[in-house]
Order: structure tokens, then sequence, then C-alpha cells
């Protein structure tokens, strides 16, 4: 072998000897997943196990119209059915499944039940042209296949759609780390509220946060489980000056002082009543006045016009609610805040103009509160899952989103997760800010869904026994997945910062 060949040989050893290096140092990093060499698969409806009246169409037989379907056709749900399919899985683990799906009819919800686990909902939209009548395709997250047989059911949800595939290909989701910083939006943030950033980033995805809203339920949960919640969900409404001149007080700051008191978390959403307009009858009382149903103020008209009436309001209101959360800035106790939530969904007030005027009025709110009041314990939770009505990074700390599955239906709602995570591309934590039923500790840790915390709503939602029923609410709290208060550090409000007196 002569000296040219040899160096040649020489150098491809160590090409391959460095490859595979590489390969194991990804691995062990959790960049490849056991199952990425594994090919997708599609599953076609017309193949499935049909019930009520999901029917099989095709050319000759269809009256649904839908066109360029693969396989032998495509299965028409209207308003009843299911599609049963099976597949044999040569190894467990994540995969993500894709619907192919036609949504002439407008938008329609559905969603999937693997293995008796449900996915979260997801929405059929008709995207393309108009007049177009043939197939799309969405993600509906990922779902967990076992080695060998495993049953997808495609349940009815909305019904009036079609399906023709479902194609499964191994999860993209890595293990490991995520990309979030231990930075604040505001750059003033106080010491307690950087404090608890930390402690948020260094446990996300390494457990979930338990929450429960109000005081009272709290305490319910401490005599069922013998634990308390970590954080504690509050509501700023009875403060609302619309509310107060018809008779309200306000008791959620109180609360809110004696939880952290406590070494709890506090995190505080604000049902809003209109600064003025309520129509105020029989079928739109006063206490209502934070659905877009219940008033007729109009607070784009507002921003538009600074110097009107309905600006003023707009100002007073929340200047009022920010002489009150003071109380927890002068107490040092910092505040995941959760203002305008929900408003995609346009039924209260201030989503019901749209997300331009929402993200204006979102700007304002955190302007108003940060500069002039100097509120820098509040650490700022967004809650929606539409790009479209994100208001930026520079006023968002966190991301959310509300959910409420079916009584007694666990699921880690994967897609929803999976969904925030992708919309800021991995750099902004990711919580449940509103639940029913709380997702099972241990789907969460097989689906990989990090949420960062859950904060189960009010009332029957927690204490019906059946949207959480008591042996379910004995395994979240007793999870070794799942943080309670005293879980928390003792240094909860000085975590991760040098001590000022040293």
């Amino acid at each position: 072998m002569n000296a040219s060949r040899a160096r040649l040989v020489l150098i491809l050893i160590v090409v391959l000897i460095s490859a595979a290096l590489m390969y194991v140092l990804l691995t062990q990093r959790g960049e490849f997943r056991i199952n990425q060499s594994i090919a997708e698969v599609r599953l076609e409806a017309e193949d499935g196990i049909l019930s009520g009246n999901a029917n099989v169409e095709h050319d000759e037989s269809s009256t649904s119209k839908a066109e360029g379907y693969s396989g032998r056709g495509y299965v028409a749900i209207r308003n009843e059915g299911t599609i049963t399919l099976t597949h044999h899985a040569s190894r467990a683990g994540l995969y993500e499944a894709i619907l192919g799906y036609n949504a002439a009819n407008g938008p329609k919800n559905t969603f999937l039940t693997v293995n008796g686990v449900n996915t979260a909902e997801v929405t059929l939209k008709h995207d393309v042209a108009e007049g177009y009548q043939g197939f799309e395709e969405i993600s509906i997250g990922n779902v967990f296949l076992h080695e060998g047989e495993n049953t997808i059911v495609v349940n009815k949800g909305w019904g009036w759609f079609n399906l023709d595939y479902i194609i499964l290909r191994p999860s993209t989701v890595k293990d490991g780390d995520h990309r979030v910083e231990k930075n604040l939006s505001n750059p003033n943030a106080s010491r307690e509220a950087r404090a608890l950033m930390n402690y948020l980033v260094d446990t996300y995805g390494k457990g979930i946060i338990s929450g429960q809203t109000e005081l009272i339920n709290a305490a319910w949960i401490y005599s069922k489980t013998g634990k308390f919640p970590a954080i504690l969900g509050l509501d700023m409404m009875d403060y609302s000056p619309t509310r107060v001149e018809n008779g309200t007080k306000g008791k959620a700051v109180d609360e809110a002082l004696e939880w952290g008191a406590k070494n709890g978390i506090v995190t505080i959403h604000w049902h809003w009543n209109a600064p003025k307009d309520l129509i105020n009858h029989s079928e739109h009382p006063w206490w209502r006045g934070f659905y877009a149903d219940a008033t007729t103020y109009d607070f784009a008209y507002a921003l538009a016009n600074p110097d009107s009436e309905d600006y003023r309001v707009l100002i007073r209101d929340i200047d009022v609610i920010s002489e009150q959360l003071k109380r927890l800035r002068d107490a040092k106790i910092p505040v995941l805040w959760r203002p305008l939530h929900e408003a995609d969904g346009g039924w209260f007030w201030w989503g019901a103009k749209g997300p331009e005027p929402y993200k204006k009025l979102y700007r304002l709110l955190y302007d108003r509160m940060t500069n002039h009041h100097g509120l820098n314990n509040l650490i700022w939770v967004w809650n929606s899952e539409e790009p479209d009505w994100y208001p930026g990074d520079d006023v968002v700390d966190i991301l959310s989103t509300d959910y409420y599955a079916p009584p007694g239906d666990y699921n880690p709602l994967s897609v929803k997760y999976e969904h925030l995570v992708q919309l800021r591309d991995d750099t902004k934590m990711v919580a449940l800010a509103e639940n029913g039923p709380i997702p099972d500790p241990d789907l969460l840790q097989a689906y990989r869904a990090n949420w960062l915390y859950f904060v189960t709503w009010t009332g029957d939602y927690i204490q019906d026994g059946i949207s959480n029923t008591p042996e379910h609410l004995q395994k979240v709290y007793g999870s070794d997945y799942v943080i309670t208060r005293d879980k928390l550090p003792d240094n909860l409000y000085s975590y991760g910062l040098p001590d000022p007196t040293a």
C-alpha cells in the first residue's frame, strides 16, 4: 500500500470513528430518538372499522364531493360515528399523528383515542383557496404507541368532516433541556420576581407545579390529600370599578398575601368588568360585565381616542387594579400575572374586536403597570395559542393556554403543549393556566408534555368527584413528578440570587 492510499484509509477511519462518537453523544443528549430510523406509515381511513353513519365514499358514491383522496376512498363522518384503525408498531415510543382531512363545511373539532388515551381536540380548518374541495393535513400531536398492536379511534367531535388517512411518523420531540433563559421582559424586575423566574426555569421539564384556584379549594385539597397545591390562583374581578359600585368587595389580594407568607406561589387573572356601558338587565346583569354580550363598551374606540371618556375610564380601571397589586409588591410577593385571558375566544370584551386592538390593549396594560406604577413584581403570562394574538416577546414571560377536557379525561394535552412550544421556538416556558381534569402525571412524562404548571378551576371541577376523582387526586398530589407547596424551596423568593448582604 503506497503512502497516499494509507493516508486516505487513515482519514476514512478517523471520519467513521468521529461519526460514531457524535452519534453516541447526541443519543445521550436526546437529539436522536431510538425509533428515529422507523419509516412513517399511512393508515387509510377506509380500511378501518366504521360505526354510526360513518361511511366510505369515492368518486362514484360521493355526496361530499371531496377530491384527490388516496387509496380506495375516504370516510365521511357526519352527525355520528367513529373510525377504528389498528397498527402494529415494531417499537414502543412517541409518534406524531397527522390527519389527512377535508373540512369543506367549515372548521370542525375532533380528537383521537389511542389505546384508551384521548388527545386534546384539534380544529380541522379549511385553509386553502376558496372552492378547493381536496384534502389537507394537520398534526394532532404526539401519541404513545406500544410495541405490537395499537388501537386508534377517530372520534366524531363536531362531526361533518371527511378523513382520508392518518400518518404516523417517529416523533422529533427532544429530551433534555429547553432553550428558556432566566430573563424577564421587565429589565427592572424585582429581586423576588427574578428569584421566582430562576426557580421556574430550573424546574421546567423536571416536574409540573400544582395549582388551584381559590383558597377554599386549596384547603379542600389539603383535607383530601394531605398536600397543598404550590400555586394559588386568584381573580381581581371584584376590584373592578363597575362591580365595586354595585357593592362587591375584593378579597384576592388579602388571600394572596396570606398564601405568599406561607411560601406559596401566587397567580392572578382579572375578569375585568367593562369600564362602562354595561347592559345590566335580567339576561345580561352587571356582574356578567366581563362578557362581550353584556356590554356595549368599545375599547378599540377608546384606544383610538385617548382624549375620550372611554379612554379615561379604561386607564382608571388599570390604575385601580395597580394600586391593589402594589400591596403585593410592597410585601415582596411576586405574581404570575395573567391579564386579558382567553381573548381569542371572543367571549370577553377585550377579545371582541380582534387581535390588533387586543394587542394594543395588552401593551398599554403592560406599559401602565410596569413603567407608570412600577409593578416590578409581575411575571407576565400571555394566554392564547394563536400567533396572530401574540403581543411580543418584550411584554411576555410565559406562554399559557386554558383547556377543559371532558370529566375524567386525564390526557396530557400534548398537542396543545407542542403547539405553544413551537410558537416561540421553545424560548418561553409553557403553562396550563386553567384546566378541569388534571393531566395524569405518568402520561405527562410518557408524552414529554413538560407543562410548567397546572391550575385547576373552581367548584365542581375540583370537588364533584367526577372531573377529578378522589383516586386521581390522590395519584396527582402523591406523585413524585408533581410539585406541591411543601416541595417548594425555602428560599423561593431569593432562589438563585447572590446574598445582598455578602
